[in-house]
């Protein structure tokens, strides 16, 4: 995925992550309420992801059905690789370093890290 999306188009791509095909009156319907967006607000940002093929839509009769393009794993893989690249040279280990230095990682953290390292070498 080559295009960067906004907070509240990721907003809208959560919802359809998590379901999908769904109407444009679906998805107003699963935005939070605290974002106090309307159904206008919703098709606008339908309409910007469409524009840079995130996601895709079919005709229902006189609706459309909107689903996604884009995979969320890959969407996170994505933001994840550019987070670290652009932040941490590439390098993952200065990323935990920060997390650890800044007593952000907590003793449940420390033990999952320990535990996916051990599965990665065995």
């Amino acid at each position: 995925m080559t295009e960067k999306i906004s907070d509240a188009e990721h907003a809208v791509m959560e919802v359809l992550w998590y379901e999908s095909p769904l109407t444009a009156q679906d998805v107003v319907e699963r935005i939070p309420a605290t974002r106090d967006w309307s159904a206008n607000t919703v098709k606008t940002l339908l309409g910007r992801l469409l524009a840079k093929n995130i996601i895709a839509h079919e005709e229902d009769g006189r609706r459309y059905l909107y689903r996604p393009l884009v995979a969320r794993t890959d969407y996170v893989a994505g933001e994840s690789k550019r987070l670290i690249d652009r932040l941490f040279g590439g390098k993952l280990t200065p990323l935990v370093a920060h997390l650890a230095e800044r007593d952000e990682l907590t003793a449940q953290d420390i033990e999952e890290i320990e535990a996916l390292l051990k599965g990665l070498k065995g």
